[in-house]
């Protein structure tokens, strides 16, 4: 399957797809409707021996990709900034569904990407689940700005009463959807989730949610590419002898889970003896406090990758022997 010469981009959106079909240099483009009419159109006009490419476009990709799985193609999908940058490097200019699916074609052609497996049903719960309860916590907030805005103009009690219900509300229902989730954690992944809270600093939602982002620990090779994906390995900035800019973390990743191993790096420079000890050497070298902050937060990244692929719990006098 690595050796297919032929491939067809996807260019998927909510209700339609096109796509392109490279063979020899010669494109062969359609249309089609997303819906199930369209799909068996698809498989009925789609070669079977073509190696299929498409971008990971939001929720809408997913069913498709699954659907051509479940068919026997060989199916990659891939980061749109890669697609994005593929497209610059060739100085294009054209931008339209059926010129993004032949990139996308021209891509898997340049590139051969890695076969796609589609995730386990409880899989897409979790991280169907972990994104309603984003969505709900950043409605809980602006819930909360509101009211704290209408008490500083002056608030009734009527209008008091019925803020407090929405946001008591709110509270309820990710309440509820966190304990399911927590049920399904501790169905498929009990002994994981307990090997990763036993990283001190490390709480059950910190857990939870790198669970879920990373597959169980199985989609990433090594801790610095889950580090990456998060958006807290550090860029340098540096060119020739004139521009030296300061090293930044690079935050094109998770920003609610970057926010919330930054809070756990709080509690992980008291308790957790290695990052204690790296924060407080970074600080007595005059580093600035985030900055040693975040640095303990990489440092529980790849305490709990450790953890999690040596399937075993922390260990104070052992940590150093598995590359904390």
């Amino acid at each position: 399957m690595t050796n297919l010469k032929t491939f067809a981009g996807f260019d998927v959106s909510k209700m339609f797809f096109d796509v392109s079909i490279l063979i020899n240099g010669k494109q062969n483009a359609k249309h089609f409707s997303y819906d199930d009419k369209g799909l068996a159109n698809l498989i009925s006009w789609l070669p079977q021996d073509v190696h299929v490419v498409m971008e990971a476009t939001g929720p809408y990709y997913l069913k498709l990709a699954c659907h051509l799985h479940q068919h026997g193609y060989a199916v990659s999908v891939v980061n749109p900034l890669v697609i994005k940058r593929f497209s610059q490097m060739r100085l294009l200019r054209a931008k339209t569904d059926r010129a993004d699916a032949k990139m996308i074609a021209n891509y898997g052609l340049a590139e051969n990407p890695p076969l796609w497996q589609p995730p386990a049903g409880y899989i897409i719960k979790l991280q169907q689940q972990e994104a309603l309860v984003q969505q709900l916590q950043k409605q809980r907030t602006a819930l909360l700005c509101q009211k704290e805005a209408f008490t500083a103009s002056g608030m009734d009690k009527e209008m008091k009463l019925l803020l407090h219900k929405l946001i008591a509300n709110l509270d309820k229902q990710i309440e509820l959807i966190n304990k399911r989730m927590e049920a399904i954690m501790e169905e498929h992944y009990h002994q994981l989730l307990n090997n990763v809270i036993s990283v001190p600093g490390v709480g059950k939602k910190t857990a939870i949610a790198l669970i879920v982002l990373s597959g169980g620990f199985v989609k990433f090779s090594n801790y610095k590419q889950l580090s990456a994906y998060i958006g807290l390995s550090p860029r340098i900035y540096e060119s020739g002898t004139s521009v030296k800019g300061k090293a930044r973390i690079c935050k094109m990743g998770m920003s609610r889970i970057r926010a919330m191993l930054y809070v756990c790096a709080w509690s992980a420079k008291r308790c957790n003896q290695p990052c204690k000890e790296l924060y407080e050497r970074l600080v007595a070298k005059g580093k600035s406090k985030r900055l040693a902050l975040i640095a303990v937060a990489n440092k529980l990244i790849k305490q709990v990758f450790a953890i999690a692929t040596n399937n075993t719990i922390y260990q104070p006098d052992y940590a150093r022997n598995i590359c904390f």
